[in-house]
């Protein structure tokens, strides 16, 4: 190949890359792990939003449905011992969000995550994708405010 088009081909691929959304990158996520069940940690996700008196609204059995469909996709191991999600809102804090900036509707609902690997029992990972605190200085705040609740649901139910 031509030194030319090599450095347009790395250039095009640098380009492409800073097209990325910003919640693409792995440290917008936030991860506790702990060594425990995933029974008992699980528990203490779902313990931890309900008793702040939300509501979970749905909850996602991702290693069920890996598991489910690995022959079908071709899948060549076990990913997840345990894995899901579950997501929930808070009017009070979505309000807020949406009020600054009606375009924050996208970080609603939020989801927090909880798993076990399949050759790592024992350990599981909580934790969630952060919202990226963007817009005026209100929804910079807002936003940050449900970072901060997350951070507190997944620390409390990891026991820090």
């Amino acid at each position: 190949m031509p030194k030319i088009l090599r450095y347009a081909w790395i250039g095009a691929a640098v380009a492409a890359s800073m097209a990325l959304p910003l919640h693409a990158r792995a440290s917008d996520v936030t991860e506790y792990v702990v060594e425990a069940t995933f029974d008992g940690v699980r528990l203490d996700l779902r313990d931890a939003v309900i008793n702040r008196g939300y509501t979970i609204d749905y909850e996602a059995f991702i290693g069920d449905m890996l598991a489910r469909t690995s022959d079908d996709v071709g899948g060549k191991k076990t990913i997840y011992k345990h894995a899901e999600t579950i997501q929930f809102c808070s009017a009070v804090l979505s309000r807020r969000a949406m009020e600054a900036d009606a375009a924050n509707i996208a970080f609603c609902p939020y989801v927090l995550f909880a798993y076990e690997t399949a050759d790592a029992p024992g350990k599981v990972h909580v934790g969630f994708r952060r919202l990226d605190e963007r817009g005026s200085e209100v929804s910079k705040a807002a936003l940050a405010a449900v970072n901060a609740l997350l951070d507190e649901i997944a620390r409390e139910a990891t026991g820090r």
